[in-house]
């Protein structure tokens, strides 16, 4: 059993040992946006992100006696 545990072991470490050919490249930009944003729609983005963090626990908050009496 220890034997097949470590057959298993090499096959999976061979890969790591020999090397990768794989070179990762990252997609960065560092031109300026095309189009810049309003104070307008960076207001409306904040909401909206706002909005999605802190609803959901909001609704739990607000029905946490509901939630105790179903346990």
């Amino acid at each position: 059993m220890s034997g097949l545990l470590r057959g298993i072991a090499r096959i999976r470490t061979a890969p790591a040992l020999r090397g990768s050919n794989i070179t990762q490249r990252s997609n960065l930009v560092t031109k300026p946006a095309k189009d810049e944003l309003g104070p307008l729609e960076t207001a409306i983005g904040l909401a909206m992100f706002s909005f999605a963090i802190l609803a959901p626990s909001g609704w739990v908050l607000a029905n946490l006696e509901n939630y105790k009496k179903k346990a």
